[in-house]
């Protein structure tokens, strides 16, 4: 049980030291534009598809399960409320960091592993190239960019399923499914001028792409004893950042909704 606190304890300084760096690198952006539009590609464009099937499904799934029980309370045109609000507070950001760690992670961990079991690592620092800089900053910065863009995807095809659902198996029209979805994400009382349920579910993914990239990138920098090592890495990646994301959501949305 202490070693394995001790590694906890290891892996958590790592990876909020390679945070940090990074965070040091942001005034090289501008260098490194090249190297953040093609892990924008691979962070965003790879993986639609995956994000609008799953959160298609998604949103059907909770529009139904949801739906047939407030049909025993003759409640169900509430069903475009409860849709539009899981989908934006919780559902949609959730879902899309999952399937990012599950994609984008564990090919960052295991093309970043694959570096360092071949030494090609210890060749950048030969030749005075900052591998945080060329490496790591790039791939933080696309995933941090295209969480949110992709939690939008699935929020809007999640709500569109819901709505499929509501029309075609609980016989609760289009019209009144669109109007109470509408009426439930209006609440914009604050700074923000959007609606909380929409900019707080934006907030958390924005946090969960940090989280993935980092955890990710720290998995694959650490990757030791050949393709063995690699796999290894590639897997914690994946299950590190998954339990980190939940963990984290816990936090944001008692931020968000409890405080």
């Amino acid at each position: 049980m202490a070693t394995m606190f001790r590694l906890f304890v290891q892996d958590l300084g790592y990876q909020l030291e390679l945070l940090l760096s990074v965070l040091a690198r942001l005034h090289a952006v501008g260098r490194r534009r090249g190297l953040i539009l093609e892990q924008l590609f691979a962070c965003g464009l790879r993986v639609v598809h995956v994000v609008l099937l799953v959160g298609l499904f998604i949103g059907m799934i909770v529009a139904l399960q949801t739906g047939l029980e407030l049909s025993r309370f003759g409640q169900q045109d509430q069903i475009g409320t409860i849709v539009a609000l899981s989908m934006c507070r919780e559902m949609g950001p959730f879902i899309t960091a999952t399937i990012l760690a599950a994609t984008v992670g564990s090919s960052m961990a295991a093309e970043l592993g694959t570096m360092a079991v071949s030494e090609e690592l210890s060749a950048l620092e030969v030749m005075s190239i900052d591998r945080v800089s060329y490496l790591v900053l790039p791939r933080v910065l696309g995933l941090i960019v295209m969480a949110p863009l992709l939690t939008i995807l699935c929020n809007t095809i999640g709500i569109i399923g819901g709505g499929f659902i509501s029309d075609s198996q609980l016989n609760v029209g289009l019209s009144l499914y669109w109007d109470s979805a509408i009426e439930a994400l209006q609440d914009t009382g604050d700074w923000s001028g959007l609606p909380k349920d929409v900019y707080s579910g934006l907030f958390k993914s924005l946090c969960f792409g940090a989280i993935v990239a980092v955890i990710s990138c720290a998995a694959g920098l650490r990757a030791t004893s050949g393709a063995l090592g690699v796999g290894n890495a590639t897997r914690k990646a994946v299950r590190d950042s998954i339990i980190a994301v939940i963990v984290a959501n816990y936090f944001l949305s008692w931020f968000f909704f409890q405080a």
